[in-house]
């Protein structure tokens, strides 16, 4: 059942389905991201693996055509998503791919007894969660020994976004992600979030991080579509080379969002 809270959220995304695929398929930097994340979550073998926040589906789609002997089950608080999402499984003839309305607290319910030896989260949907320790908690209980977690946030100290709006005079926007609550990035369309700091995300999982990285540390965040514009495409090659380098050191903390890779080993 959902709770008012995430009504809200789902409500929000509802809103968000009606041309997110257009804007995304516009944006290569947001595609860019999205294969990095998958190709994490590729380097492990998995049978049965299960996506939160799956938005239009476009990666229960992928992973389910890529791995045909997976089962890949999906929950998201936005039932317009979860139509967008089974119309692309239905129209892709997936037999492995099995979409439903939801978020972390109501997975048992959705999917009684399933476990899992691959969980992952793209673009931050435990930004959008009631309790991060809560949900990390019940992510590790499904998750079977020998599972990976591949989890990604937005991040609390985006330092280059901190400075970019800083310059242009709107300090509210530029340290917005340190309150207590996050209003999204629509800049008309609030969305009650959360950004969390690495500590904080490590602090709330009992298991084992065997990766981090960073994303948009020197290379402009997806949103920023006026300053991509503007750099030429060696320019914006080179600070996503740099990023690259950099990712996973201290500097990576510092980016747009983080992945973390976490392994439960018993």
């Amino acid at each position: 059942m959902k709770t008012n809270y995430y009504y809200s959220v789902g409500t929000y995304y509802d809103k968000d389905a009606i041309d997110f695929e257009h804007r995304y398929w516009e944006n290569d930097t947001l595609q860019r991201i999205r294969q990095s994340f998958r190709e994490h979550v590729r380097k492990y073998n998995f049978t049965k693996a299960l996506e939160i926040g799956f938005g239009p589906g476009f990666d229960m789609v992928h992973f389910a055509q890529t791995f045909p002997n997976a089962q890949i089950n999906g929950v998201d608080v936005s039932a317009e998503m979860v139509r967008i999402a089974n119309e692309k499984i239905i129209q892709s003839n997936l037999q492995n791919a099995i979409v439903k309305e939801g978020s972390v607290e109501d997975i048992e319910s959705q999917f009684p007894g399933e476990r899992y030896d691959m969980i992952y989260v793209f673009f931050g949907a435990l930004n959008t969660v009631n309790d991060l320790d809560a949900s990390i908690k019940e992510l590790e209980r499904l998750l079977l020994p020998g599972g990976n977690l591949v989890l990604t946030f937005v991040n609390k100290w985006y330092v280059g976004g901190i400075i970019i709006e800083s310059l242009k005079g709107k300090f509210r926007r530029a340290f917005s992600r340190l309150k207590k609550i996050w209003g999204g990035y629509s800049p008309t369309n609030f969305l009650a979030s959360k950004c969390y700091s690495t500590s904080e995300v490590k602090s709330s999982s009992t298991l084992s991080c065997e990766y981090q990285r960073g994303y948009s540390i020197f290379f402009p965040a997806w949103y920023y579509r006026g300053i991509h514009k503007r750099l030429p495409s060696k320019i914006r090659l080179f600070l996503w080379h740099l990023d690259s380098k950099i990712s996973t050191t201290k500097l990576g903390t510092l980016g747009e969002y983080m992945l973390y890779e976490f392994q439960k080993k018993h």
